[in-house]
């Protein structure tokens, strides 16, 4: 009960954070990506106020457990290769084409609207989508 009442307080903080930052107000996000127009910078003080903090996590994570049980993750590998560069390409035309990605698509729900709900389905049929293409591009190139 207690993992289970973190994780609601955990994502309620993030989702509000989200929101408060303007995440989840695409045009906020399409302005912070369009370089060459009327560019919008104030979403990066939005990821170096994720990144800063995640950096510093990661290295107090290493010999400890979490307070609620279970153990942290392995930090992610330093390894660039194609899944890496396909999926970063991939998330980058979602989040550029639309204004959204996964955290904010799914606050943004709160609020309603059907863009958010489109993006949804279409980021869970992705979702579902991936295993089986790349097992399928794992074979190919095996």
């Amino acid at each position: 009960m207690n993992r289970l009442v973190m994780a609601l307080l955990a994502g309620a903080l993030f989702g509000a954070g989200l929101h408060i930052s303007g995440m989840t107000d695409t045009q906020k996000v399409l302005g912070f990506l369009d370089i060459f127009g009327e560019w919008d910078p104030t979403l990066m003080f939005v990821m170096g106020g994720a990144i800063i903090p995640m950096f510093v996590a990661w290295r107090f994570t290493r010999g400890r457990t979490p307070l609620v049980g279970g153990s942290f993750p392995a930090p992610p590998s330093d390894k660039i290769d194609a899944k890496l560069i396909v999926g970063a390409i991939l998330f980058g035309l979602g989040w550029g084409t639309v204004g959204l990605c996964p955290g904010p698509a799914l606050a943004s729900l709160s609020y309603g609207g059907s863009s958010g709900l489109i993006f949804l389905v279409a980021m869970l049929a992705g979702m579902v989508a991936a295993p089986p293409t790349r097992a399928l591009l794992d074979s190919a190139t095996a």
